[in-house]
């Protein structure tokens, strides 16, 4: 081999290492950027609330750990979600929600549905080379993870697909605390790419729960965050339909005002936004009015609370405790539940580790045990029993 060909040859290998390190670094770095805590120090709360938290079945309605390169079967030091840390904050269950597209310089006041972030974080991810142009596959992508971890865990993290897995798990969990479980959300109905008989596609897969909207509009309904104010298509009626004939739990996190009121004047099952503030204590474009509050109850459904600013107005642990009150007060006790938001781009005052300190703020607020179980998770954990297939 010549001499030049030799040099090229040892500059192509050192361009490959420098970029294979580089996707290596990147996605960490990225997230370390978007997925942050407050500054504070150790996470603490009274003997009381240690010892009612110990006893509380918690359940999460939303986070989106499975968009990020995180291997969630060990305990990481950035981020908000991984199957240790849920099991040192006493969390029965957590939704992880599917992200698959969203708008770039995305805001809570309009956003078009002509570009897309996640194509990028795909990519330098080494995401499968399908998942690139397809948020159909980046669902069922993200899906798969989901069952690998549970399928890894050696019997420590649960996939729940039905009632009877829930009723199992719940059973097992009393004997063993030392344990945790989830189920699969999309976070949009996008990920249909037009197609509803990718319901079946998504429910096969796992998939339990699905809102019809994100950040921007589609051909399903219009986003709080869109462009059109519009509400549900006909075709996002026939999705309503179609979910509720297979028990997946209809989620209308971000959806517009005309979309909330269109889907509560068709469904015949309970309702959950999985994530979301209440405007009558943090007024915001993204929170629930009352009448929005007291219409989901009225199915039967779960309105919940987010910990990030925009949600609750307010950093730290008590804003989110004076939310859910607020909350309570429209809805009633049975109606309130947790919806962190963990992973999703958001700046949170604590992570899953440390629920208790949330466990605490509510007994500041005045809410008394029985109220507390409701409000960490009997509503959301009724629910699931009631309406998972």
């Amino acid at each position: 081999m010549k001499k030049t060909s030799r040099v090229l040859l040892w500059v192509l290998v050192v361009v490959i290492l420098l970029v294979a390190v580089a996707l290596s670094v990147a996605p960490a770095q990225v997230e370390k950027g978007m997925n942050k805590v407050y500054p504070r120090t150790p996470y603490q709360a009274t003997t009381q609330a240690l010892e009612l938290h110990k006893k509380l079945l918690i359940a999460d309605m939303h986070s989106d750990s499975l968009l990020w390169d995180r291997n969630l079967l060990k305990r990481n030091a950035y981020g908000h979600v991984d199957i240790p840390r849920l099991m040192e904050g006493n969390v029965a269950i957590q939704a992880f929600t599917i992200v698959t597209k969203t708008p770039k310089d995305m805001n809570y006041s309009r956003n078009e549905a002509t570009s897309d972030n996640i194509t990028t974080l795909a990519i330098v991810q080494l995401w499968p080379i399908s998942t690139w142009g397809s948020l159909r596959e980046r669902a069922l992508y993200q899906a798969r993870r989901l069952n690998r971890y549970a399928e890894r865990s050696g019997g420590t993290f649960v996939l729940i697909k039905s009632a009877a897995d829930l009723r199992n798990y719940l059973e097992r969990r009393k004997s063993d605390a030392h344990i945790t479980a989830g189920f699969l959300g999309i976070e949009g109905a996008h990920a249909l790419e037009g197609d509803l008989q990718n319901i079946d596609v998504f429910y096969d897969a796992g998939v339990r729960m699905m809102s019809p909207t994100h950040f921007f509009d589609n051909d399903i309904a219009a986003s709080a965050h869109g462009v059109t104010h519009g509400g549900l298509t006909e075709k996002g009626k026939e999705m309503i339909q179609r979910m509720e004939a297979k028990h997946m739990i209809l989620d209308l996190a971000h959806a517009s005002p005309k979309t909330i009121a269109d889907a509560l004047s068709i469904v015949k099952r309970p309702v959950v936004v999985s994530h979301t503030g209440v405007s009558g204590f943090c007024e915001s474009p993204r929170n629930l009015t009352d009448e929005q509050i007291r219409g989901i109850a009225k199915t039967g459904g779960v309105i919940c609370i987010g910990y990030w600013d925009e949600a609750v107005c307010g950093t730290d642990v008590k804003a989110i405790a004076r939310a859910i009150k607020y909350a309570v007060d429209v809805a009633g006790i049975e109606h309130v539940g947790l919806g962190s938001d963990y992973d999703g781009a958001t700046t949170v005052p604590f992570d899953t580790s440390g629920l208790v300190e949330l466990t605490a703020a509510l007994m500041d607020e005045g809410f008394k045990e029985p109220e507390i179980e409701r409000i960490m998770g009997g509503n959301v954990i009724r629910l699931l029993e009631e309406n998972l297939p």
